[in-house]
């Protein structure tokens, strides 16, 4: 992989990652508001939780889409880096007490058609979304394009967890199913929000461009 990128192809990238930060945005909000309100229909804690991580996820994306229209995005990485971890640990938190309210309440969700039609579709498109943005942020350097790629693929196993507990519990009566996918999801999350925050390797590659680009522009500017 090259540490320098042209300027076109620098634009190009930012651009790409901030469409596809958009789709993601769009999709976020409609499955949120379908996840809240057949969680609430069916008493799921599971599809309930899948409707905050999709609140999240927006706020994650819109971090990343905010920085993106910056004039120097790589000036924002730490900021933004930050508020993607917290969104990973207020993800974790949340996700991990309802799941276990779930399971000492012994909570018996009811069977939900549109919450089993919904993480099956997130299935298909959360992975796309995710290896497209991971992409684009890598070749570009971006620390926060990767964590929120990252945030993404989170949102793909929270949504195959939801569909097995969902069919579980349709199918067999395994009411817990969903809440012991939850609580493994939450650690997922917490691994990936520490990573977030520290943003080690990659705030380093990115530093390094960063100062790359700087003696370029400086060498120039010395024949000049």
């Amino acid at each position: 992989m090259t540490t320098t990128l042209s300027h076109a192809r620098r634009t190009t990238l930012h651009g790409r990652i901030r469409l596809i930060v958009a789709i993601t945005i769009f999709y976020n909000v409609i499955e949120a508001f379908v996840a809240i309100a057949a969680g609430t229909v069916a008493s799921s804690a599971a599809l309930l939780g899948f409707g905050l991580d999709s609140t999240i996820e927006v706020l994650s994306a819109a971090a990343v889409a905010w920085q993106f229209t910056r004039r120097d995005p790589e000036r924002w990485e730490k900021p933004t880096l930050r508020v993607i971890a917290v969104a990973f640990f207020a993800l974790a938190a949340y996700v991990a007490i309802t799941s276990a309210l779930s399971l000492l309440g012994g909570a018996r969700p009811e069977h939900s058609p549109v919450g089993l039609v919904l993480a099956a579709v997130s299935v298909v498109v959360m992975p796309f979304l995710s290896l497209a943005e991971r992409r684009a942020g890598r070749e570009v350097g971006s620390a926060t394009a990767v964590a929120d790629s990252k945030q993404t693929l989170i949102c793909t196993y929270l949504s195959v967890a939801v569909l097995l507990g969902l069919a579980l519990n349709s199918l067999l009566g395994w009411w817990w199913a969903d809440a012991v996918a939850g609580l493994v999801i939450a650690g997922f999350a917490i691994r990936e929000g520490v990573e977030a925050w520290k943003g080690d390797s990659c705030a380093t590659s990115v530093g390094m461009i960063l100062e790359s680009e700087q003696d370029d522009h400086d060498h120039h500017d010395h024949h000049h």
